[in-house]
């Protein structure tokens, strides 16, 4: 027994399986370690007279590696030490154990009494003599009693029938009179002469003193549940249930916490059967037995069931990983969440629902949660009033609510150790005669409860049911059916899309999608999925084939348009024929078995002995009667399945073991590790298991990584065939969740110390500490942790730079703890690998963080994926790979947070003065926002301001007050950088700003793009992402005004060329979800956007020679059609075509009017620029040409050649401006400030 300072009568021993029968079964081979654990999870107990020793009936599930199940259950009861030699070894260790405590004891008189038995009274706690009769054994003057367990091992979960029949046969043992027949009758029956009951039918059998009944559902019902649901929402009320439910939809960690072995095995079992038609894909233990604790740190996600010990709280329970945990105290009604989860849809209504069918049946949907004693005494004397009250129904209904609650747990008299469970506990009855009398009475009203919990079960089902039938009512028509056959489908399965999320995503009402995006990600979708697939070559697996069937009658009835998707909550229509079909078949048994019969069995065995279970004879219990064998349909239908798959398999020219790997490896992809296996635990066994774990999470890892890449990199990876295209920021986000959660994993298995809930936050702090400590010895700032961005800093031929960003993991690190608005370490983490991620340091980062390998040795377990370290090179080189996209998954979560940027104006020194008199300002807007209007401080080129996340830069404006006598400004370009994420953008300018210079502007909107990072050398090396495509910076603009006057003028092919691209980009920005379209200005302002084609239009064959050297600008051609359209106003013409174009000329002058009175100093080619933006947002350009190209002033201003007096380019031109009338254009407000049209 381990834990030595407990008292002998409390420690627990090791558990052996005496016997089973019969020895063993060819499709279920009898797994003698697994039961053994399963059957006393804590293993042998003793007892004495003074304790309680009522029988406690649980259940188990054993899960294979293949996902097949089979249940156990099992009754343990108290049996009387008979072996001298036990007791005697009993007392000599109370003698050890009393010799050691006593000392204790008289050392300090308020002693604890957690250790000593619980069953002390709170009175004189000191009182030594109390002490000596509680906690000691005395071969003379006590019994001892030790624990044994009678177990029924099912392929199918028929939980009531199975624990009616253990419990007649414990009756058998402890009654007075021996039972009508040895008790080998009653167990051969059931082995062997009970058959299953067929789908859709009810079946009676009979047990030692009465019948017990069991039904299966029929093939078009909901698959065969007998746990009570009831139990479930009373023990964790119905918000909480839901809530549960939605964790394990999403594949989270969930840890079910409780004392009683029954209520694990009730909520998850419950829990999982509501997912129909999807079924839990991973690590499923609902009863974690002692020996297997390790198994917490599972780094996948898992479902297993924690029994708690009396008197330890959830605190003092040391979990490896919480950051995606889900932990469900199952006695004391709580759950404690995940952080960023997402709700259920329509949960509100579908929790109104769901209580509405609770409320008939009496059940409060907040859950029961009765631990008081007063509570559970009050309720033993309703008990008592209703079983002795035989008018059943006619109750007051104040009481019968507490009848409802009550139901259902009479059957059985729920063992007075557990009275603080649901507190629906009949008093201690010693199960002997009294209990048949009371069956009597009761007899009727207990198999009405059970009706009852039957149909509970089935009309809660069917809600949760129809959820899903609604939420997924089209799915079929995502299903990406792309292979020929089933063995080109299983060789690609991999590589292959199975589903069209994209589109399926969009389909869906707003609201649903923070759930459905990171639900059709899950592991049990995929496979459902895959089953749809398998079903064009296969039978179809019988979860889909009932889903399937819904689905149609859903068609059937409402004929709603495919297209349209309703957000509108739409109820369960089939509760009431449900619970009708269950109803049916417990009125009317429709098969009966062979009663129990005397056996052929040698004479004077099978005698009896009251109080003990005798070893049964083995032979007559090895063999069933050779025609019918319980287990023979089953059988026979495996067979001739497999049989039909031979055939198959054949027939495709795949021989059969290869299929056979195919299939296994197809079914378990992504799940490499369903469940651990339950066996002795050889160190070589754990170590298999955590090699499997190591290699299961690389693997997730490289499709994780492969997977962001190829939605990222969108049409180039669809153009290389990798499947779909878009990807939107909600599925950005699903996507970068699912990698927080994978490295919150990795970092969790095998640890040894953590800090806060989140493993991986809390190795990132300890290297913090570390790395400050040494900071501090060494006192120089140049230490290690900062890592100086190499000697290349950016210069323009000004001289004038942006000061390097050192790459520090620390630094980001305080980034992050700087953030008010993140309160915990799991959000920190995570606001730390989005960070990481958009400054393309992630694989970096998590790099130096491993490279303290003594800080990694003393965290982790040597078996821990973080000390493996060729697959640990692997997982870096695959973050690695991240760093080829772009991600802005920091900038655009934490949208209100405080960022420092710096700005840098460099001018071109060789044509400017060096110093300038005038005031400059700035104004940097973002997607988000804008800072306003800073003043620089005069002839400082660089500052730095902070001010909340602007997002992805878009516009800088730029101007100056144009005091002093060197006013005159020649700028090149403006840089801005986030000082937290490093995205440094550049804003082209290459012009002048001073009055009498260029076109006379004091103030300029430059357009930015992002730069692409210089990384130091050796990163260069390793991974270079070919700079985003630049177009030459502001040549355009300087060739105009022709600073040096060698520039090359575009040619008119060229220039429609330009155009065409220009309105296309405008296209195609409005095509794209809305979420990802990123900056409608640099499509209109930017190098190649629309205003700048317009003014190569506009400049074709423009006279701009220098009359006495002052320059002619598009804006002047544009202000002399103005004049002309005024004046022509006033002469009222006759002809037609100037009526026809009156309005147009009149809202041209009034926008050109605006653009000149607004009170800023734009330069004339600024207000072209304002101009075309208006007249696109307006959709007036293409009236607007036209009047330009058939106005006077063209004749004098343009040459003969000119685009824009060429009428078929002119209608061309019309024509594909017309193209983007249809879409809806926002301006930035940097652009138009200040005009008033």
């Amino acid at each position: 027994g381990e834990n030595f300072d407990q008292s002998p009568l409390k420690r627990t021993f090791k558990s052996k399986v005496l016997a089973h029968y019969p020895q063993n079964i060819e499709w279920n081979p009898f797994d003698q370690d697994a039961v053994n654990m399963l059957c006393m999870p804590k293993g042998l107990s003793f007892r004495t007279q003074t304790d309680s020793r009522d029988p406690q009936f649980h259940s188990f599930i054993i899960t294979r590696e293949d996902g097949s199940r089979t249940y156990g259950f099992v009754l343990t009861f108290y049996e009387e030490v008979t072996s001298k030699q036990i007791c005697t070894a009993m007392q000599t260790l109370y003698q050890m154990h009393n010799a050691e405590h006593y000392s204790s004891v008289y050392a300090s008189s308020s002693c604890s009494m957690d250790s000593l038995a619980s069953s002390i009274d709170e009175g004189d706690t000191t009182s030594l003599l109390k002490l000596q009769r509680y906690n000691s054994y005395d071969i003379s003057r006590d019994t001892l009693y030790v624990s044994k367990s009678i177990c029924l091992i099912t392929p199918l979960p028929f939980m009531q029938a199975c624990k009616k029949f253990l419990l007649q046969l414990y009756r058998a043992v402890t009654s007075q009179q021996p039972p009508p027949l040895p008790l080998e009758s009653y167990i051969h029956n059931i082995l062997y002469e009970v058959p299953l009951p067929p789908p859709g039918r009810s079946l009676k059998f009979y047990g030692v003193y009465e019948p017990v009944i069991c039904q299966r559902p029929g093939p078009n019902e909901l698959p065969l549940s007998d746990y009570p649901l009831r139990e479930a929402f009373e023990l964790l009320g119905l918000e909480n249930l839901v809530q549960l439910f939605t964790c394990v939809l999403l594949e989270m960690q969930i840890l079910l916490y409780s004392q009683d072995y029954q209520r694990l095995m009730t909520v998850a079992e419950g829990i999982t059967t509501l997912l129909f038609p999807f079924q839990w894909q991973h690590v499923y233990v609902p009863i974690l037995p002692a020996s297997l604790l390790h198994f917490l740190d599972a780094p996948v996600p898992y479902l297993m069931g924690l029994q708690s010990k009396e008197g330890t709280d959830r605190s003092k329970l040391e979990l490896p990983q919480e950051a995606n945990l889900c932990f469900v105290d199952i006695d004391n009604h709580f759950i404690e969440l995940p952080e960023e989860f997402p709700q259920f849809p329509n949960k509100v209504d579908f929790i109104q629902e769901l209580s509405e069918v609770l409320l008939q049946f009496g059940i409060p949907p907040e859950g029961s949660l009765h631990c008081s004693e007063s509570a559970t005494k009050l309720k033993n004397l309703v008990l008592k009033d209703l079983v002795n009250d035989k008018k059943n129904g006619n109750i007051s209904t104040n009481s019968i609510s507490m009848y409802e609650l009550l139901k259902g747990n009479e059957t059985i008299a729920r063992l007075q150790a557990l009275a603080k469970r649901t507190g629906v506990t009949v008093d201690k009855m010693d199960l002997s005669a009294s209990l048949g009398e009371k069956e009597k009475d009761s007899k009727l009203q207990c198999e009405e409860a059970e009706l009852r919990d039957y149909q509970l079960n089935v009309q809660l089902r069917e809600v949760f049911a129809n959820r899903f039938t609604q939420m997924f009512a089209d799915y079929e028509s995502f299903v990406i059916q792309s292979a020929q056959d089933m063995e080109s489908w299983l060789t690609n399965r991999e590589q292959m899309q199975n589903f069209d999320k994209a589109s399926f995503l969009c389909d869906q009402p707003e609201p649903h999608l923070p759930f459905l995006s990171r639900f059709i990600e899950t592991q049990m979708f995929a496979t459902f999925i895959d089953n749809k697939i398998m079903s064009q070559w296969e039978e179809k697996d019988p979860l889909l084939r009932v889903f399937d069937s819904r689905i149609e009658k859903i068609g059937l009835y409402n004929v709603r348009a495919p297209t349209l998707r309703t957000s509108i909550y739409q109820k369960c229509s089939t509760l009431k024929e449900a619970a009708q079909s269950v109803e049916q078949r417990l009125m009317k048994m429709d098969h009966t078995a062979i009663h129990p019969h005397l056996l052929d069995m040698k004479i004077g065995q099978g005698k009896y002995e009251q109080g003990f279970f005798p070893k049964l004879q083995s032979d007559v219990l090895a063999t069933g009667p050779t025609n019918n064998n319980r287990w023979v349909s089953r059988s026979a239908t495996t067979q001739r399945r497999k049989d039909r798959l031979r055939q198959h398999s054949e027939h495709m020219g795949l021989d059969n073991d290869l299929k056979e790997k195919y299939m296994q490896e197809a079914r378990s992809l992504g799940k490499n590790l369903r469940q651990p296996k339950l066996s002795d635990l050889s160190p070589a066994v754990i170590a298999q298991t955590n090699w499997k774990f190591v290699e299961g999470l690389l693997k997730e890892c490289r499709m994780k990584t492969k997977r962001m890449l190829v939605e990222k990199m969108g049409h180039e990876a669809v153009e290389l065939g990798h499947g779909e295209a878009n990807i939107t920021g909600l599925e950005e986000n699903t996507l970068i969740a699912s990698l927080c959660d994978l490295l919150e994993r990795i970092w969790s298995h095998g640890l040894l110390v953590k800090q806060g809930k989140s493993a991986l936050w809390s190795h990132l702090i300890q290297f913090q500490d570390r790395e400050e400590k040494q900071e501090h010895l060494a006192e120089s700032p140049d230490t290690l942790s900062e890592v100086a961005l190499g000697p290349e800093r950016r210069k323009s031929d000004s001289g004038v730079m942006l000061p390097t960003l050192r790459v520090s993991l620390i630094q980001d690190m305080r980034h992050i703890q700087n953030m008010s608005e993140i309160k915990t370490d799991v959000g920190r983490a995570r606001a730390w690998i989005r960070l990481s991620l958009e400054k393309k340091l992630l694989s970096q980062h998590l790099k130096q963080l491993l490279s303290n390998q003594p800080l990694t040795r003393k965290l982790y377990k040597r078996y821990a994926f973080l000390c493996c370290e060729e697959e640990r090179e692997q997982f870096l080189y695959h973050l690695l790979s991240l760093n080829a996209v772009d991600y802005f998954c920091f900038t655009s979560v934490f949208t209100t947070i405080m960022i420092p940027y710096r700005s840098v104006i460099i001018p071109i020194k060789k044509l400017s003065n060096a110093i300038i008199t005038s005031n400059p300002w700035i104004c940097v807007s973002g997607e988000l926002g804008d800072t306003g209007v800073m003043q620089i401080p005069k002839n400082l080129l660089e500052m730095t301001f902070e001010c909340q996340n602007l997002g992805k830069l878009t516009t800088v404006q730029i101007g100056h007050d144009n005091s002093g006598l060197l006013a005159k400004w020649l700028v090149d370009c403006v840089m801005v950088r986030n000082e937290i994420t490093g995205h440094t953008y550049r804003f082209p300018c290459g012009r002048w700003l001073g009055k009498g210079v260029d076109d006379g502007s004091l103030e300029r909107i430059l357009i930015g793009e992002l730069m692409a990072p210089a990384a130091d050398e050796d990163l260069a090396k390793q991974c270079r992402t070919p700079p985003q495509q630049k177009s030459p910076t502001t040549a355009r603009r300087l060739s105009i005004t022709s600073l040096t006057g060698k520039a090359t003028k575009p040619n008119a092919g060229q220039i429609q060329e330009g155009i065409g691209e220009a309105v296309n980009n405008i296209v195609k920005h409005f095509h794209k979800p809305e979420k990802e379209r990123g900056s409608l200005t640099v499509l209109l302002c930017g190098e190649s956007g629309l205003v700048a084609a317009l003014e190569q239009v506009f400049h074709h064959g423009f006279k701009s020679a220098r009359i006495f050297h002052k320059n002619v600008f598009i804006w002047d051609f544009i202000e002399k059609a103005v004049a002309y359209f005024e004046t022509t106003d006033q002469i009222l013409d006759n002809e037609d075509d100037v009526l026809i174009q009156k309005p147009s000329c009149k809202t041209f002058c009034h926008y050109v009017n605006a653009i000149n009175t607004a009170p800023r100093s734009i330069g004339k080619d600024g207000k072209f620029q304002i101009l075309v933006c208006l007249g696109t947002r307006d959709r007036l350009l293409p009236q607007w040409i036209p009047l330009l190209a058939e106005c006077p002033a063209i004749t004098r201003m343009y040459e003969e050649s000119a685009l824009l007096r060429d009428r078929m380019t002119v209608n061309s031109l019309i024509r594909i401006l017309q193209t983007i009338q249809d879409f809806t254009i926002v301006l930035e407000g940097s652009l138009i400030k200040g005009v008033d049209v």
